[in-house]
């Protein structure tokens, strides 16, 4: 699971009622939450937050938190 899919677990987030309310098909939203591989856009990032009522930030938060620039 990603970090996404750990974060819309956490939110007990309806990936359905995203899919119905951004046009970000389950399918996708099934691959974001479950291939590390998969790249969220910032598109879909936007979509998300207005559909679960949170700030873009947030999901950066949760899914790029963890970089860090080179020393």
């Amino acid at each position: 699971m990603t970090k996404l899919g750990e974060y819309f677990k956490t939110k007990s987030v309806n990936k359905a009622e995203i899919s119905r309310k951004t046009g970000i098909s389950k399918n996708r939203l099934s691959e974001l939450s479950t291939k590390e591989s998969a790249k969220i856009r910032g598109e879909e990032i936007y979509l998300i937050a207005l559909a679960i009522d949170v700030a873009p930030t947030e999901i950066l938060d949760v899914t790029c938190g963890d970089l860090k620039l080179r020393p």
